[in-house]
């Protein structure tokens, strides 16, 4: 089990060695859900994420003998940076091993530190095992994600803030990917506040936790392609499962489109800029995952490193969700006023054209048709079905684009 005392340790250790975060009321999502809810923004850390707690307390906690081969580690991308920028600031080489699937925005940040990056394996338990290989064949000393005490006492130090911060806490909402972040919180905030309710959320294409929990033993589980990367572990840790089973008292799942969801309001609503394992605590209670929640309640947003490439996806999935976003395709006689009619339509319905796509040679299609794809701006799910509507009394034939 954790030992409270090395979180106290990680605090003194870290201290003016990490930012302590800002912790920032939502007010938007206090009047929507009827809490007072804040955010602690971890995504605003030095990296980028909460991850460098962990690194750095482990490595400074190592004699520099233990340091002299380097280190190595695995990642999907957040400890990854932390443990480049660690190794940086105390002169020690260190090799990151990475999926091949790992956005290019964070391969570059772990470069830029200073780390040699390796892509190998198509998730983070396969980048893992070569970690783990390269470790033992080089002597290099690996520092763990998050199935080590010292890790998972560095991101304890969040949950001391935490208390400090908002003496009459009553609940944490905690991203749970391979279990040390939300270990270390728990650990931390149970020891002197036991009633405070601890939630872990996880992706619903990784739920390696909850099924832990559910078994009563460490499982691995089938996992897919998630938004919340960062927390896609197929595995939950052995050291911190049994922390997780004695100190957590909930763990909830959120599925895609709730994360994508979460993210386009965290952009529109507060202005953060957070990633998808970042976004699954407000994705859980914005859907009702989390049950007769009452009290000063905080969401860990652990990460806002997410690639432009991602944003885009994910905004247009986000107003997909939020029905504010439609994709049509609509087959047109091929006569001269047509597109026109069908444009005046639509603006009859109040939607608004934002792309529009006009193909006439597609070997699928009539002679003498056409047809045409269309995006539209619209103002929820209740406006989509009255645009449908109203194209279909108009009597075109539409097919709605997922």
């Amino acid at each position: 089990m954790l030992d409270y005392n090395l979180i106290l340790d990680a605090a003194q250790r870290l201290k003016k060695r990490v930012r302590r975060t800002e912790l920032i009321q939502a007010h938007h999502f206090s009047e929507r859900l009827g809490i007072p809810l804040y955010f602690k923004c971890e995504n605003l850390q030095r990296t980028g994420a909460f991850k460098i707690r962990g690194a750095l307390n482990f490595m400074t906690a190592q004699s520099r003998e233990a340091l002299a081969g380097g280190v190595i580690t695995a990642s999907a991308g957040n400890h990854a940076q932390g443990v480049a920028f660690s190794a940086d600031l105390l002169g020690v080489k260190a090799v990151v091993y990475m999926p091949e699937s790992t956005p290019p925005q964070k391969v570059f940040a772990t470069r830029d530190y200073g780390a040699e990056v390796v892509l190998e394996g198509k998730n983070f338990d396969e980048a893992c095992a070569a970690a783990l290989r390269q470790a033992g064949q080089t002597g290099a000393l690996f520092v763990h994600p998050f199935n080590d005490p010292l890790v998972m006492a560095g991101q304890g130090t969040i949950g001391l803030e935490l208390l400090e911060d908002i003496p009459d806490l009553a609940n944490v909402l905690v991203p749970i990917g391979g279990g040390g972040l939300i270990a270390g919180i728990a650990r931390a905030i149970k020891e002197t506040h036991p009633h405070v309710r601890i939630i872990g959320v996880e992706s619903a294409a990784a739920p390696s936790m909850r099924q832990a929990v559910k078994a009563g033993e460490v499982v691995t589980v089938p996992i897919r392609a998630s938004l919340a990367d960062g927390i896609a572990v197929k595995t939950a840790g052995s050291n911190t499962f049994p922390v997780v089973r004695d100190y957590v008292d909930e763990i909830v799942l959120v599925d895609e489109e709730e994360i994508a969801l979460a993210i386009v309001s965290l952009m529109e609503r507060n202005k953060l800029m957070v990633e998808g394992a970042g976004a699954v605590g407000l994705a859980a209670l914005l859907n009702g995952k989390v049950k007769k929640i009452t009290g000063k309640t905080v969401v860990l947003l652990s990460g806002g490193n997410i690639d432009v490439k991602t944003i885009a996806v994910v905004v247009e999935r986000g107003l997909l969700a939020a029905g504010r976003y439609l994709k049509l395709k609509v087959e047109l006689d091929d006569v001269p006023g047509a597109l026109a009619r069908l444009a005046a339509e639509i603006a009859e319905a109040r939607a608004n054209i934002s792309i529009i796509t006009h193909d006439r040679r597609s070997e699928s299609l009539p002679i003498g048709k056409t047809e045409v794809l269309v995006e539209l701006e619209t103002r929820g799910a209740e406006h989509i079905q009255e645009v449908i509507r109203h194209l279909t009394m108009c009597g075109y034939q539409i097919e709605v684009i997922k």
